[in-house]
């Protein structure tokens, strides 16, 4: 199985300094994933703020209410431009996210770029194609509409 691919974009009308200050405060990542995830950060003493190198554990419900745990790594920051998290455990082979945030003529514009690859190969492959780009499209689509409702 190849690695796939997913971009989202979104336009917000805010400032660059105000959608990164939400975007680098770790906790808040429980705001903008769904309810049905039961997203729950771990990780003891978490810092108000990201910073690079800092590895952040939690449980997450991804598939079928199976909970797992999932720890990432804020691997590159380019504060009020850009961060990357990797997964380090969980449930993907590879997972490489990486946030964009660009100023435009009617706000500012984020984009997530996802570079993924599923666990189990074939099986992986096909559990991708019927479920995976479903569920994290969705995924997605519930954090533009909550990045909208913060920033209206």
């Amino acid at each position: 199985m190849s690695f796939t691919t997913l971009i989202w974009e979104q336009k917000i009308n805010t400032t660059k300094e105000k959608l990164w200050d939400f975007i680098a405060t770790p906790r808040n990542l429980k705001i903008i994933t769904p309810e049905y995830m039961g997203f729950n950060i771990i990780t003891k003493d978490l810092p108000e703020k990201m910073y690079q190198g800092l590895i952040i554990a939690y449980k997450v419900k991804p598939l079928i209410g199976i909970e797992l745990t999932w720890v990432s790594e804020i691997t590159h920051i380019n504060e009020f431009n850009y961060f990357i998290d990797e997964q380090k455990i969980g449930p993907y082979k590879f997972w490489h996210h990486t946030h964009i945030i660009e100023q435009i003529s009617e706000g500012i514009l984020m984009k997530d770029i996802l570079n993924y690859k599923p666990p189990l190969s074939f099986l992986g492959s096909i559990a991708n194609e019927l479920i995976i780009k479903k569920k994290l499209d969705e995924i997605f689509a519930y954090r533009r509409k909550k990045i909208e409702e913060i920033f209206t």
